[in-house]
C-alpha cells in the first residue's frame, strides 16, 4: 500500500509574495476593525450626548427665542410704521422656528448616555472583521456589505447585541460568504485588499479627527473633564438661560412698550 506523502516542494516566489500579503491583509483588517469601532463609538458618544444637550440646554434656547420673538412681534403691534422693527420681528420669529425645529420635541425622560459594554464592542469588531465592505473585490457582495455595516453601526448606537449577533450569523451563512480559492486569484484579491483596508483606514482617520475637531465633541470634552472635578457646565448653561427666559418674561408682561 502506497502511503501519500507530505508535499515538500519548495515554495514559489507566487506563494512567497501571497503568503507576505495575506499576513499584511490579516494585520491591516485587525487595524481597521479596532478604528471602525474607535469611529462608530465616539459617533454613538456624541449622538447620546447632543440628545442630552437638546434635552436640557437646547429645548431652553428654543423657549428663549420664542420669547424674543412675542417681545419683538409686540413692538411691531406697537409701532406699526416702523420698519426697523418688522424686519427685526420677522428674523426674530425666524430664528425662534429654527431653533425649535433643532431641538425637536422635547421628550419627557432623560436621554441616556452611550456607554458600550464589552461584549458589544466585541461583537461589533466581529461584525467589523468579518463583512466590512473593504474587505471584498466583488462588487454584489460590497454592495451587501455596506448595507449590513450601515446596520450594523445602527445597532451599537442602539446597544442592540442581540441584533449585530444576527448580522453576523445571517452573513456567514449566506452563499456569497462562500468563494473558489486559487494561487493566482487569491494573490490579486490580497493585493487588492489590502489596498481597499488602507484607503478605508485613511478615510477613518478623517472622520475621527472631524468629529474630534467638530463644535460637539470640544463641548462634550469640557463638560467631561469639568465633570471630573465635580463641576456641572450643562447645569451652569441651563442656568444662564433660565435667567434670561425670566428676564424675557418680564419684559413681555411689563405694560406699554418694551425698553430696547
Amino acid at each position: 500500500m502506497n502511503l501519500k506523502t507530505e508535499d515538500t516542494r519548495p515554495a514559489t516566489p507566487e506563494d512567497q509574495e501571497l503568503a507576505r500579503k495575506l499576513e499584511d491583509q490579516a494585520a491591516l483588517e485587525i487595524d481597521l476593525a479596532d478604528r471602525e469601532l474607535r469611529s462608530a463609538n465616539l459617533r454613538a458618544e456624541l449622538a447620546a450626548f447632543e440628545r442630552q444637550y437638546l434635552h436640557f440646554v437646547g429645548s431652553r434656547y428654543a423657549e428663549l427665542d420664542e420669547w424674543k420673538a412675542q417681545l419683538a412681534e409686540r413692538m411691531v403691534s406697537e409701532q406699526p410704521g416702523n420698519q426697523r422693527a418688522r424686519q427685526a420681528a420677522r428674523e426674530a420669529r425666524a430664528r425662534a422656528d429654527e431653533t425649535k425645529n433643532v431641538a425637536g420635541e422635547k421628550s419627557e425622560h432623560e436621554p441616556p448616555s452611550f456607554q458600550a459594554s464589552p461584549e458589544l464592542k466585541r461583537l461589533y469588531r466581529d461584525v467589523a472583521r468579518r463583512i466590512h465592505p473593504d474587505l471584498t473585490s466583488d462588487r454584489d457582495d460590497r454592495a451587501r456589505r455596506q448595507l449590513l455595516m450601515a446596520d450594523a453601526n445602527q445597532a451599537y448606537e442602539l446597544g442592540d447585541e442581540m441584533r449585530l449577533e444576527k448580522i453576523l450569523t445571517a452573513y456567514e451563512h449566506s452563499p456569497e460568504a462562500f468563494h473558489g480559492e486559487g494561487p493566482g486569484a487569491e494573490l490579486i484579491r490580497a493585493i487588492r485588499r489590502v489596498s481597499q483596508v488602507r484607503g478605508r483606514l485613511a478615510e477613518i482617520e478623517a472622520e475621527l479627527q472631524g468629529l474630534l475637531r467638530s463644535d460637539l465633541h470640544q463641548l462634550k470634552m469640557r463638560v467631561d473633564d469639568a465633570e471630573k472635578s465635580g463641576h456641572n457646565v450643562l447645569q451652569d448653561m441651563i442656568a444662564k438661560v433660565d435667567e434670561q427666559i425670566e428676564l424675557a418674561k418680564e419684559r413681555l408682561n411689563k405694560p406699554g412698550p418694551p425698553p430696547r
